[in-house]
């Protein structure tokens, strides 16, 4: 299917590894030029350098979700994107019970406040030329939370509902909403939490892997590439009538219906 990306700019937070870098390769790929965003300006660097190589067009944006002064920086060199893909990754897994105040307001900056004020900053812009497009990438814990992921659980959730009411303020302007829930990914993300798990439990990552994979109907982890392109298609005019979802891309893993 061809998507009409051609020409478009897209912004594409948290895009130096895992399921952000995934997307935005999968957007310029489609012919978008992407503003890579993300903390670690090395590999952003690389990324830049390797898309360049094979004709694709990007730049590397070093800037810090949790910093909206280095986010504002960034969107001023990168210019009004028609797409923004909101991503701060994930949380530190935690005892509910005994959350640091300090954490909570730390990770509300990155995963909540910012991620709204970035778009807030672009919609006049998406609105005035009657296409955009707003992402973010969530979790599938907003409608079945994870015992060990109380921070995101939260405030994930508290985004989703934001998100659904920006949805139909805009959706007359051409604006979309959407939010993408993944599940378990082959990323950097899981790896780290598998390998939590196997030390606490004293058994091998492998195991754990195993055992995790046998819990989705599909019967293994995703691949990013398979994320990517449900992004890239909502991303694009062809998704002009979906909007306000929260899309799950968990491989069949969610009980719930």
């Amino acid at each position: 299917m061809e998507l009409d990306l051609r020409n478009k700019t897209a912004l594409v937070c948290g895009s130096s590894q895992g399921l952000g870098f995934a997307i935005a390769e999968a957007l310029a790929h489609e012919g978008c030029k992407v503003g890579l965003l993300a903390r670690n300006a090395t590999k952003l660097d690389a990324h830049v350098r390797n898309f360049g190589a094979h004709g694709l067009e990007a730049q590397a944006l070093p800037a810090d979700m949790g910093d909206w002064a280095s986010l504002e920086v960034a969107l001023q060199r990168f210019g009004m994107p028609d797409i923004l893909v909101n991503n701060s990754g994930g949380p530190p897994p935690v005892d509910v019970t005994r959350v640091d105040p300090d954490l909570w307001r730390s990770q509300f900056e990155a995963m909540v406040l910012n991620q709204m004020r970035l778009t807030q900053a672009v919609l006049p812009h998406m609105r005035s030329q009657r296409f955009g497009r707003i992402l973010s990438v969530a979790s599938t814990s907003i409608v079945e939370p994870f015992a060990s992921l109380a921070i995101s659980n939260s405030l994930r959730a508290a985004l989703a509902g934001w998100m659904k009411t920006l949805s139909g303020q805009v959706a007359a302007d051409g604006v979309t909403v959407n939010m993408l829930l993944p599940g378990s990914f082959a990323t950097e993300r899981i790896d780290s939490l598998n390998t939590r798990e196997a030390t606490a439990r004293g058994v091998a990552v492998a195991q754990v892997v195993s055992e995790s994979s046998a819990e989705i109907p599909v019967g293994r982890y995703g691949e990013p590439k398979e994320f990517a392109a449900v992004a890239a298609f909502l991303a694009s005019p062809k998704a002009s009538y979906v909007t306000g979802q929260m899309i799950r891309i968990d491989g069949g893993a969610t009980k719930s219906i």
